[in-house]
């Protein structure tokens, strides 16, 4: 049993900020990668950001210089700063842990978070 809870989205003016978290609870294996994808309407799920339990950082093009992730090992809880959002950013957070490094290894899904940039 692993659930992932988004927190933090919402409605926000271009050039503004949201910060998003994410927790994970339940039994599963601590050694993992943790990160975030988006959708927006009418495209595929993105990959945004991912961070290693040992602290290797991935971003998209899209995102880079903008956004921030980090996460806390000891709250299992991964967060993401946003800032400079502009309308293209908006789409549903989702908030993922990886096992892939795994044989058979799977990856897991929160139920997502809905972030709108507009004015």
């Amino acid at each position: 049993q692993v659930q992932l809870v988004e927190s933090g989205g919402g409605l926000v003016q271009p050039g503004g900020s949201l910060r998003l978290s994410c927790a994970a609870s339940g039994t599963f294996f601590s050694i993992n990668t943790m990160g975030w994808y988006r959708q927006a309407p009418g495209k595929q799920r993105e990959l945004v950001a991912t961070f290693t339990v040992g602290g290797t950082t991935n971003y998209a093009d899209s995102v880079k210089g903008r956004f921030t992730i980090s996460r806390d090992n000891a709250k299992n809880t991964v967060y993401l700063q946003m800032n400079s959002l502009n309308p293209e950013d908006t789409a549903v957070y989702y908030c993922n842990l990886d096992y892939r490094y795994r044989p058979g290894g799977m990856m897991y899904w929160g139920k997502g978070t809905l972030v709108t940039v507009s004015s």
